[in-house]
């Protein structure tokens, strides 16, 4: 009897096995989500390690906001002019904008996690001892060991922080978030501790240092192995590629500009707010505030803007947006300037996370020495206009004084016209990781038949995508 042979159950061409198709829409979600990594330029940021990072940020920024709270306390109870008082910011910010680049480039050579703890710590002593002594030598002494304070901490958090974002503008806008936090919780905490004390009461303010060494600590341990010894870490945030220093250099020069604005804004805007509105100390804090607050939303939404539209074209619109913001603190009496206020501040800081990636994409090779020049040197450099602005202020007025403030911004957008938008590393790492991760696994003799006909490695990598997209999509 002749025997029928068994249905043949393969697969007909151009149809999958029925047993693997279990398996394929988890490929797919995997190819989709892999792919919309790609599109936003990275892989998705690990968000333990980052948010204990942006809340440390918070704990050390608190002291740089902290420095400008207290100059109203510093001319009332010590009566200090407004040259000797905007003396004590310059001390702040020379010593940190010099010693940010050489902490940057030695975390280039040797990444140095536990700064990150002890540069914390630095920066609360000197502004808890800042109130402690009427000398304004030991005064000026004490405030510039915090501003070193805070120089050692910037490059090699901005390092990590870059890690663990994985490129991502948006989550690197959550750690700049950090920093403005502290900047705009400085004058309420300055305010609630010397105001009820006095100035001989400011050894409390070392209380957000111990929380922040404390924070540090916790996301050192979190963070995986290959950060925590960095090698690996700096392989990834730096690799080889060119070093584009007349870019870097423009932009650097734009930073200083937005510097000199801001501090001097920092330094000098809570004495402003008090005379054009008419108000007392609460106006004056208020203003202040606003101005740290309002760089809070920038930052994050510069983060959103910038994966939609790209880093450069979202940096000069902040920068030409800024100068009628300017404009209207200088010259607009009353409530209207708490307005102009928030909208100078969003102008300053929807581009201070994407100057950071733009520096270290600029400068591919040394992310440290690049976090160090955009978030220390050209930041900090602004305190050295502080004297001037003080000066002016006394031999005018301070709204003469402040006047010059709307050109610099200005200034700014001419240097960043000509900027390009630079190649970020994460963006090719995710596409490498979307073709492994959409790619379903070969047969062997499938592989074996196909290999020797396979192109090129450059032209297979870059039909991949394509090839990959065509799979997916079941065609």
């Amino acid at each position: 009897m002749p025997t029928t042979p068994p249905p043949d159950r393969t697969a007909p061409p151009g149809r999958s096995d029925p047993s693997q198709r279990s398996h394929q829409p988890r490929r797919s979600h995997q190819a989709r989500r892999s792919r919309r990594s790609a599109a936003s330029g990275a892989p998705r940021p690990s968000g333990s390690p980052l948010l204990l990072l942006a809340l440390g940020h918070a704990c050390v920024d608190v002291y740089q906001g902290a420095v400008a709270a207290l100059v109203p306390f510093f001319l009332a109870e010590r009566a200090y002019t407004y040259a000797a008082a905007s003396g004590i910011v310059l001390a702040a910010s020379l010593l940190s904008s010099v010693a940010q680049p050489l902490f940057g480039a030695l975390t280039d050579k040797w990444p140095m996690p536990w700064l990150l703890p002890v540069s914390t710590l630095a920066g609360g002593v000197g502004v808890a001892l800042s109130g402690v002594s009427g000398s304004y030598a030991l005064t000026l002494t004490v405030v510039a060991v915090s501003g070193i304070g805070v120089a050692a901490y910037h490059p090699e958090s901005a390092r990590m922080a870059r890690v663990a974002s994985r490129g991502s503008h948006t989550a690197m806008g959550w750690f700049s978030l950090g920093g403005n936090l502290g900047f705009a919780t400085a004058p309420l905490a300055v305010s609630a501790v010397v105001a009820t004390g006095g100035l001989h009461a400011s050894p409390l303010l070392i209380v957000p240092a111990l929380v922040g060494a404390a924070l540090c600590v916790a996301a050192l341990r979190t963070v995986n192995a290959r950060t925590t010894t960095g090698r690996s870490a700096t392989a990834a945030t730096r690799p080889a590629g060119k070093d584009d220093w007349p870019a870097f250099l423009r932009m650097s020069g734009a930073i200083v500009c937005r510097s000199i604005v801001f501090v001097g804004l920092s330094a000098f805007i809570s004495l402003y707010a008090r005379q054009r509105t008419g108000g007392g100390e609460i106006a004056g804090t208020a203003a202040l505030f606003v101005l740290y607050l309002g760089g809070a939303i920038g930052t994050v939404a510069g983060g959103r803007l910038a994966t939609r539209y790209g880093r450069v074209r979202v940096v000069r619109w902040s920068y030409a947006l800024t100068v009628p913001a300017v404009a209207g603190i200088v010259l607009v009496p009353g409530p209207l300037l708490y307005l102009f206020v928030a909208l100078t501040s969003a102008g300053l800081y929807v581009p201070f996370s994407l100057h950071v990636t733009l520096g270290q994409d600029y400068l591919p090779r040394r992310v440290g020495t690049a976090s160090g020049v955009t978030l220390g040197l050209t930041v900090s450099v602004g305190g050295i206009a502080s004297p001037l602005i003080g000066a002016a202020a006394d031999a005018t007025s301070l709204q003469t004084a402040l006047a010059p403030l709307i050109a610099l911004p200005a200034l700014g957008w001419l240097l960043l016209r000509t900027l390009h938008e630079p190649a970020m590393p994460e963006a090719a790492m995710s596409g490498a990781s979307m073709s492994a991760a959409a790619t379903p696994a070969a047969d062997p003799a499938e592989s074996a038949t196909s290999e020797a006909a396979a192109p090129g490695p450059g032209r297979a990598v870059a039909r991949a995508p394509h090839r990959d997209t065509a799979r997916t999509n079941g065609t």
